[in-house]
């Protein structure tokens, strides 16, 4: 069991909690330090998870789906709901049921199923599921950009399936419409860059207001003369299809016009920046898709290759003498287009979320773009972001490939997902961190404190795949009555029900039921301890420090950590008052401590020296992937390899670096090769393609392999740093290890390791002045 347990944590179920035995009350809850949190992973494949093809059954007071743990009568025919303890009748299609003849959703192995959803759509011939893609090209370009955009952009349309629409707009000083249904020339609408237009502007010039419509409806449907051709391709034909036409169509008359395609050709001031009207651009996609049918899948997919520099959502002025805002302007309010722009793409997300679509972003830039104002509307929508520094670099490259391939390593991009929670009754929902957007449903299980995405029940994902990932976070009535929780029910239950179109455009429903048990911590903690997942803990903190970093100002986010840890450490801990080296801590919390010093020391809380824009990018990924994946963002893995041994993990510290190894470094943004100084050498000497050194050029190629099987299964495909011991790309790695030996120690150090100059405090202190803190009465 426990190596099953190490090699898949999440389960069929996809779901990995902070606690996996709860506190019964609040206070002792608040006493636990780290919060009561579930990380979940809506759509997650798994080979056991069946797929029924009927509607679930609800229960008719709370809603929630007849699931494994709810009670049943087989002789009365009724099932009682485990959340409200209502008695509900089975329907005449149950009525076969027995002990010896269940419907699959009350095997006990079953705790997620997956129901088909009937069709809503009322004319069977309407593909109204093909997914929608407009993309949404910056001009703005040197030549060479343009042409690895183009190459990239040719690609994605032979990947494509052949029924998905397809619609381009390109953005410059302007944004153009290109009139794709027009093959005999190239046909554009130009909007001005400089002020923002509404939807029904937009859908107004390009002659598809509603005016201008026939009403389509059930009613006009399979009419005589009610218009057979009134559905094409599931839009109302009301002229969109002059825009959106299917990939099979029109994959001709876009290459040859994106051949024709010139960068931007209004002229530039000397000194000055290109005019950019990114959000312009956006709006306008955005009012296209509004033409579409409701409840289409579309995605806005952004390529962008500068900052914006004009109209809505410009992030800075034109003129180069004035940087772009950094982390330091932000903090003394000193970046007058951030607010304007933020609150722009806020209300475009409402946009996006109302219509059901998504923005996808890809910025390839070596300046900073304004991923960091587009991050709500990124966010909100469920959608991917990629920053890289060229459309050439194989970060963008790759990537921008894996979003539209399919089989194996297809993401498994999905739409119109919504996400509704029900939970045993004292129980609270605080919020969710991650790809959605709060629906505002109240009920009894809504907590007045919100953190995140909150005040709800129920939440929409736009856009989802089969890694995004979700972060919910509970609280426990503060009632300190004697029917505390559990008294009457040792076993608490959560269900998690996520509604989604899949990528053939089926509705599916996810049903996933858990339950874990009260304990009484004031009595008993051990087993509290023993139900303690660190990793999981670890990504929780992470994530919720972020969001206070972003939402609560001068927020000091390391003293927060140390502060927490220290909490969690007095509490924990087995020691004598005031003996720091009495001190230990249970394993179940052992590894805690270096995952905090590694946050502290992570791109998430010290954003010195890097952008806003990067930060804003780490925080995306780190708040919408996997627990496994962000652990690796937080605390990154080493590999050692030499000819002594076989590969091997290595400590994350100075010391394991010597001359005559080679180090593999994953942290998850980048994936580093590290050769050691004699290597380095040996290998420059070309020893490696002399046949008696075959062991040798073996060695060399070992890590490579493996960093290509990182890098395959990884989106966003990670940078690979290949350098030597001492050189300039060293830096990579030297940055994320720990410094046991710095220029204060090296005379103790031995010959071929290394040194990392830094004032930081090495893990060893860390420990130390944690022993001494935890232990003070």
């Amino acid at each position: 069991m426990s190596e099953m347990a190490n090699t898949d944590p999440e389960g069929m179920d996809g779901v990995r909690m902070t606690w996996n035995v709860w506190p019964r009350t609040k206070v002792e809850a608040s006493k636990c330090v780290i919060p009561l949190a579930a990380s979940i992973q809506p759509i997650r494949p798994h080979p056991d998870v069946p797929t029924l093809p009927y509607a679930p059954l609800r229960c008719k007071t709370c809603a929630a789906v007849l699931n494994c743990y709810a009670r049943v009568d087989f002789t009365a025919k009724i099932w009682i709901c485990p959340f409200c303890y209502q008695r509900n009748h089975f329907p005449q299609h149950y009525s076969m049921i027995s002990e010896t003849n269940l419907p699959a959703e009350l095997y006990p192995q079953y705790t997620t199923v997956e129901h088909t959803l009937p069709n809503t759509n009322p004319d069977p011939n309407a593909n109204a599921a093909a997914a929608v893609f407009v993309f949404v090209l910056d001009t703005c370009m040197i030549e060479e950009e343009m042409g690895y955009v183009k190459s990239a952009l040719n690609q994605a349309l032979g990947l494509l399936p052949e029924n998905a629409m397809v619609g381009l707009v390109s953005f410059g000083t302007q944004a153009q419409v290109h009139e794709l249904g027009f093959s005999d020339m190239s046909k554009v609408y130009v909007f001005r860059g400089d002020k923002d237009i509404p939807k029904e502007q937009v859908l107004e010039q390009l002659g598809l207001a509603a005016s201008g419509r026939r009403p389509v409806g059930p009613a006009s449907y399979n009419k005589p003369g009610g218009g057979g051709a009134a559905m094409q391709n599931g839009f109302p034909n009301a002229g969109i299809d002059r825009f959106l036409l299917p990939a099979s169509e029109c994959e001709f008359t876009l290459s040859s016009l994106l051949d024709e395609l010139q960068p931007d050709q209004w002229p530039v001031k000397n000194g000055h920046r290109p005019s950019r009207c990114t959000g312009v651009a956006l709006s306008v996609a955005a009012g296209l898709l509004g033409a579409c049918l409701p409840g289409t899948g579309a995605r806005i997919i952004a390529l962008v290759g500068g900052p914006c520099t004009e109209g809505p959502g410009s992030i800075v002025s034109k003129d180069l003498s004035e940087p772009v805002r950094s982390h330091k302007d932000l903090d003394k309010e000193a970046a007058p287009y951030f607010k304007k722009a933020t609150k722009f793409y806020d209300s475009f997300a409402q946009q996006l979320v109302s219509q059901g679509h998504v923005l996808d972003v890809f910025a390839s830039a070596l300046d900073q773009v304004g991923v960091a104002e587009m991050k709500v509307a990124v966010e909100r929508t469920g959608g991917l972001v990629v920053l890289s520094e060229s459309f050439g670099h194989s970060v963008f490259k790759d990537s921008f490939k894996r979003v539209f391939e399919e089989g194996e390593q297809s993401l498994g991009l999905c739409f119109n997902g919504t996400l509704e929670i029900n939970c045993s009754k004292d129980i609270k929902i605080q919020g969710i961190i991650g790809p959605c957007t709060s629906m505002e449903k109240k009920g009894p299980n809504v907590s007045d404190t919100v953190i995140g995405e909150g005040n709800t029940t129920a939440w929409k994902l736009c856009g989802l795949d089969k890694s995004t990932c979700l972060t919910v976070l509970f609280d426990l009535s503060s009632s300190e009555r004697s029917g505390a929780p559990g008294t009457v029910n040792p076993q608490l239950y959560l269900q998690f029900l996520t509604s989604y179109q899949n990528s053939e455009g089926k509705m599916l429903l996810r049903v996933t039921t858990v339950t874990r048990r009260w304990v009484d911590s004031a009595v008993n903690s051990e087993e509290l301890v023993q139900g303690f997942d660190q990793e999981t803990a670890a990504v929780v903190v992470a994530r919720i420090t972020s969001l206070k970093m972003e939402m609560e100002e001068g927020f000091d986010a390391t003293r927060w950590l140390d502060r927490s840890l220290i909490r969690v450490c007095s509490k924990f801990g087995d020691y004598r008052k005031d003996d720091p080296s009495s001190f230990t801590l249970n394993p179940c919390f052992s590894m805690f401590p270096q995952f905090m010093f590694n946050l502290r020391r992570s791109q998430f809380v010290q954003v010195f020296n890097n952008s806003p824009d990067e930060t804003a990018y780490f925080r995306m990924l780190l708040n919408r992937e996997n627990i496994s994946n962000a652990a690796v963002m937080i605390q990154p893995s080493l590999i050692s390899y030499s000819f002594d041994s076989m590969p091997q993990p290595a400590l994350l510290d100075v010391a394991s670096i010597s001359a005559d190894r080679i180090l593999l470094l994953d942290s998850y943004f980048s994936v580093v090769i590290f050769h050691g100084m004699t290597i380095a050498q040996w290998r420059n000497s070309g020893y490696q393609h002399q046949p008696e050194h075959a062991a040798f050029a073996q060695l060399l190629q070992s890590p490579h392999n493996d960093a290509q099987l990182i890098i395959r299964e990884r989106f966003p495909v990670p940078r690979l740093v290949v350098c030597d011991q001492h050189g300039s790309q060293a830096r990579f790695l030297l940055a994320k290890l720990n410094p046991s030996a710095t220029y204060n120690n090296a005379h103790e150090m031995s010959a071929g390791s290394d040194v990392i100059f830094t004032d930081d405090v090495s893990l060893q202190v860390f420990y130390e002045h944690l022993q001494r803190l935890a232990v003070q009465s």
